[in-house]
């Protein structure tokens, strides 16, 4: 029996000279050395901003740009991010330090997630930074914060919509969800926020994530607007800001395609001609973390051993799901597929094998490759997992068996 393994789509945005994976300019041999170490990350900010360059070539000239910073909270990488977007989204009270102290304008940061303390929500009204309020009791907290402190927050509204973002990787809309205020709530909520006096900045609206479908995006843009316009209607003071999310996704898996990136765009166009009257003086959003990182970066780990195990190759590396639980299969995939990797330093050799790609933990979820075509590797040899730039080092268990940190360079 012939077992077939699919390939996936070259990866065509690192060069490779000499057989040799080359990232900002400099070859991946050359990169361990100069880190110091292997496992690590390495991220390619010409890539970064090539890709908000992509962004702002195909989106319409009114659409402003934010960064989610969840996706990947690397503070060099976030420094860079900030003289190229115009705003940037967090979701906890490390990641608004973070955002603060790369000097963005503390109205262009939003706090969003549906469990914020005290403590945090306290240093967001401080801040002086958008809180996106994700329920009633939640805006009723703020509000007793805003009067001890004396300070009136900035908020917008975050909307649970009744519809979702078909195919997405993560649906975080439509239905019940922890995510946001029920649509069909807001209204009420706005008259409270109204009687309080709250800097009400407008709405976010974000329905998934991860998603490769030109035509599901664009449906959940038309759907999201009309929401947003018909909520604007409720608002006790006009609506200055309409986050309508992102959800743009990234080609990890055999198979998948990029996003027709030029169709979102010419939709947007499309729709906010037809809607430039009622969105005179609001500023349209989209939300973006995956999308603008995670091609741009890549995990470095080291061959340890190379063993045959009953007619099947593994590599043993120093890396894995401590360092990279996405790429393991275990950060949301319901059917495990292997992301795009290749030995670095021997990126083009035509002798190429079956083989898995392990990590050094006691579990068998530790696999970062199963039964994948790569180019025959030794001891020493470096395993380049590609599209890890986002949801990587800060997405997995890190403190599991008690293995170091993998660090993180940008190039």
């Amino acid at each position: 029996m012939t077992i077939m393994h699919p390939k996936h789509a070259p990866i065509m945005q690192f060069p490779i000279h000499d057989n040799c994976l080359y990232i900002g300019g400099i070859s991946v041999v050359r990169l361990a050395q100069r880190v110091g170490q292997t496992p690590f990350y390495a991220y390619d900010r010409k890539l970064i901003t090539e890709r908000i360059n992509l962004l702002r070539q195909y989106l319409p000239e009114e659409i402003q740009l934010h960064y989610a910073m969840k996706a990947n909270p690397m503070p060099a990488v976030v420094q860079h991010l900030v003289g190229l977007v115009d705003g940037i989204d967090v979701a906890s009270a490390g990641e608004m330090k973070i955002a603060l102290d790369t000097g963005m304008p503390a109205d262009r940061i939003s706090f969003a997630g549906p469990g914020k303390n005290e403590r945090e929500l306290a240093c967001a009204i401080a801040a002086g930074i958008v809180i996106s309020m994700e329920s009633e009791q939640e805006l009723e907290r703020i509000m007793l914060l805003a009067e001890q402190m004396g300070i009136c927050p900035k908020v917008t509204v975050r909307v649970n919509p009744n519809f979702e973002l078909k195919s997405s990787g993560m649906k975080m809309a439509g239905g019940a969800k922890q995510f946001g205020v029920d649509e069909e709530r807001v209204p009420a909520m706005l008259t409270r926020i109204g009687q309080l006096g709250l800097d009400l900045e407008g709405f976010h609206i974000f329905c998934g994530s991860q998603n490769l479908k030109a035509e599901a995006i664009q449906e959940a843009h038309e759907k999201t607007l009309q929401l947003g316009l018909h909520l604007a209607q409720n608002s006790p003071v006009p609506i200055r800001t309409l986050n309508i999310g992102g959800g743009f996704g990234v080609p990890y898996f055999p198979g998948e395609t990029p996003l027709n990136l030029a169709a979102v765009g010419g939709n947007l166009r499309r729709l906010l001609l037809k809607a430039r009257a009622e969105l005179a003086g609001t500023r349209l959003v989209i939300e973006l973390g995956r999308y603008i990182v995670a091609e741009a970066g890549i995990y470095v780990c080291r061959v340890l051993d190379k063993k045959l195990s009953r007619g099947q190759v593994f590599l043993i590396t120093d890396g894995g799901l401590h360092h990279h639980l996405a790429a393991t299969g275990n950060f949301g995939q319901v059917i495990r597929k292997n992301y795009p990797v290749t030995i670095g330093n021997k990126a083009e050799i035509p002798e190429t094998e079956i083989a898995s790609v392990v990590g050094p933990l006691c579990t068998p979820l530790d696999l970062l490759a199963d039964q994948i075509e790569l180019p025959k590797a030794e001891i020493g040899d470096l395993v380049v997992v590609f599209q890890s730039g986002a949801y990587g080092l800060t997405a997995s268990p890190t403190a599991f068996l008690n293995h170091p940190i993998a660090p993180e360079v940008l190039v």
